[in-house]
């Protein structure tokens, strides 16, 4: 399946790339969708083959991630939501 990670700040998003590449992830740092708002204009594209929330909670998104959607069709479904901030 692939997500959507928006970020808080540019430096998180380059970061969480950073953090995924060379993975089966294939992650991509890309401007955000004007359908999605984001604190920070660029945002990375991945691949997860496996459950999200388990990714969630594997200690790899900090503070400075914003949201996680889920692409399907061209449709955007959020399904993780930082509530630190």
């Amino acid at each position: 399946m692939t997500y959507i990670a928006t970020f808080f700040t540019h430096f998180a998003a380059v970061n969480f790339s950073r953090q995924l590449k060379g993975t089966e992830k294939k992650p991509m740092l890309m401007p955000v969708p004007r359908k999605l708002s984001s604190s920070c204009g660029t945002c990375v594209k991945f691949i997860l083959d496996s459950d999200i929330q388990e990714f969630v909670h594997s200690g790899i998104f900090d503070e400075d991630v914003d949201t996680v959607y889920l692409v399907e069709n061209d449709e955007y479904t959020a399904v993780y939501e930082n509530h630190i901030r």
